[in-house]
């Protein structure tokens, strides 16, 4: 891995401003509505919400799944309650075995979310794409949430990057990028990661999203 710069003041802002707190409230009979005005129908958790929140992106076949799997049984390993999010474009079956929403919850997350255009699998029908902060709410009492996808939103970012794919990067140059995970010694101003240091990941991830040292399980 290649040397990490040190997290200071300036990062914890951008954490802090890229992790608001959302207000979500009851109305009627409609369920659960959001104060962006996105709402899912028959769901009801009033409730407020401020989560850290990092998206881990990449192109299809870069090793993304493979990442947050790591990523989460690290988290788990030291006492942190971790809520997945994945972001299926594509709408297809959810939650079987095999399927990267089966792999984030065996690996330990406490709950898992995927969602598409046309359903959020919590499990209520939707009309248009919710995108990763209208899910927090479902979310319930988690210490960190972990987004696989959503590589054009204006959220902290983790790129899983591998030019054997003979895709471009993805999130190269964006302003929202924390840190690359690649065994290519790339240089995109952020911290590069290989692709076996997930514990060293791990650290700059409790450590860049200020998480509170809880008692390690296991």
């Amino acid at each position: 891995m290649e040397t990490r710069p040190s997290i200071g003041v300036q990062h914890k802002t951008q954490c802090a401003r890229a992790f608001p707190a959302r207000s979500i409230r009851p109305e009627g009979e409609s369920g659960m509505h959001f104060d962006n005005n996105e709402s899912f129908s028959g769901v009801r958790r009033p409730t407020a919400v401020s989560l850290p929140l990092v998206c881990i992106v990449g192109y299809s076949g870069s090793g993304k799944t493979t990442l947050m799997v790591r990523l989460i049984e690290g988290l788990v390993r030291r006492g942190y309650k971790v809520g997945t999010i994945k972001h299926d474009s594509q709408g297809g079956r959810v939650d079987h075995r095999g399927k990267d929403s089966f792999r984030h919850k065996t690996a330990g997350a406490a709950t898992s979310i995927i969602s598409s255009p046309r359903q959020v699998a919590v499990v209520a029908d939707v009309d248009r794409e919710h995108g990763p902060e209208a899910l927090l709410g479902l979310m319930g009492a988690m210490d960190i949430v972990l987004a696989e996808g959503y590589k054009r939103s204006l959220l902290p970012k983790i790129e899983v990057y591998r030019p054997e794919t003979g895709k471009q990067p993805a999130c190269k140059g964006d302003p929202h990028l924390l840190a690359v995970v690649s065994d290519a010694a790339v240089d995109w101003g952020v911290p590069r990661f290989a692709a076996t240091d997930s514990d060293g990941l791990v650290d700059f991830l409790i450590q860049h999203v200020g998480l509170q040292t809880v008692k390690a399980t296991g």
